[in-house]
């Protein structure tokens, strides 16, 4: 081959390598840009939930920011951003004062900021507190902020039902909660919330906290913050099976981008149809189910398992995930519809390796099911 055919050559694959990728890029662009928080504050398994929930949405692309990645400018090319639950104070000590007022000038700008549970609380203006001062709300009884978790039940307010048609028509409607903040509006401060739902369940069975200080208080609240605006979300929809898309919504809401509809594998509002708030015996039998994880017959195994789900356990997605390499595939099945009707989308490469290695012919078919599910509701 001439020398003048292979350098034509050569610079036709570039030219196709240059025009694909400005095709990629292309697409990209039109795309929302969110950026989850993965600090040290930030409890690992929330973070895991926020990020997985957003790609329910095909329009979006997500990705984990470190305070890092703050510091070296990631803000400027991102539409969104997510704290996630964990630690509101300790999310303050490792993003540090100058990622704090980068973050502050990127929703100034025009930027959108999705908090939930402790990245509500890390917007607050919450004396004696660690926050960032952009929902103009605070806490109050702090001192009780271990007060209970549970699927806890809420309503909509007027505004809010624009924002989630979905459950607009429901009195009452039910997402995970995890001893998110109590909040009121922060006196003196010229940032003024909307409450788009309120919280109607008491929650205070532990730490000895009071009676009748949850209900009533905001669930979700919105605002301006400069050209931007902010979502604070004192719960966990992330964490609550067929509520998880009401996390992406929240981003297209701060961003003003349509509000898309998502499939029916994806939106199931009556997953939990009903409060259930953990008491001191029901703590006590979910850690003895634990321990039946560890140690227990394949059947008790199973009905653990069972009780786990129908409660939407807190902790269970810390034990669940090597079940699923367990001697029994009973239990191997039960494992894997678990992750999958939790929507545990980071066990997704343990239930393929599951599927895998999987020797017994039934439960090989049950964990594909399992997977295909999975995917679906998370557009994988």
């Amino acid at each position: 081959m001439k020398k003048t055919s292979v350098l034509l050559i050569l610079l036709l694959s570039i030219l196709c390598i240059a025009s694909c990728n400005r095709t990629i890029n292309t697409e990209n662009d039109n795309k929302i840009k969110v950026g989850v928080f993965k600090g040290h504050g930030g409890a690992e398994v929330c973070q895991w939930e926020a990020y997985a929930a957003v790609q329910i949405d095909n329009e979006m692309i997500v990705r984990y920011i470190t305070s890092a990645d703050i510091a070296n400018g990631v803000l400027d090319s991102l539409d969104a951003i997510i704290i996630p639950g964990g630690g509101g104070s300790r999310q303050y000590l490792n993003l540090g004062h100058n990622n704090i007022e980068r973050i502050k000038e990127f929703v100034t700008e025009g930027g959108g900021a999705v908090g939930i549970c402790a990245g509500a609380y890390l917007f607050s203006n919450t004396p004696d507190y660690s926050c960032i001062s952009i929902n103009g709300a605070m806490a109050i009884d702090i001192e009780h902020d271990n007060r209970g978790h549970g699927v806890a039940k809420f309503s909509l307010s007027p505004a809010g039902k624009q924002i989630f048609p979905e459950i607009a028509n429901d009195s009452m409607s039910y997402v995970m909660y995890y001893e998110g903040p109590v909040f009121v509006e922060a006196p003196d401060d010229t940032i003024k919330y909307e409450v788009l739902a309120i919280m109607e369940s008491d929650v205070h069975e532990e730490g000895n906290a009071p009676a009748n200080m949850t209900n009533d208080k905001p669930f979700f609240i919105s605002n301006s913050y400069g050209k931007g605006l902010v979502f604070s979300c004192i719960a966990h929809p992330e964490a609550t099976p067929g509520m998880q898309w009401m996390i992406p919504r929240m981003v297209r809401f701060v961003v003003g981008k349509p509000l898309v509809s998502y499939p029916a594998e994806t939106v199931n509002p009556y997953v939990f149809n009903k409060e259930i708030l953990f008491t001191i015996e029901m703590l006590k039998k979910e850690q003895s189910f634990y321990s039946t994880l560890l140690k227990g017959t394949p059947s008790q195994k199973t009905d653990a398992l069972q009780w786990l789900k129908e409660n939407n356990s807190w902790s269970a997605k810390r034990w669940v995930q090597g079940l699923v390499y367990d001697s029994s595939a009973d239990v191997r099945v039960c494992a894997a519809k678990y992750i999958s009707d939790m929507g545990y989308l980071t066990y997704l490469p343990d239930l393929i390796s599951a599927h895998k290695t999987e020797k017994d012919t039934d439960a090989k078919n049950e964990i594909g099911k399992a997977i295909e599910e999975l995917k679906l509701k998370f557009n994988q």
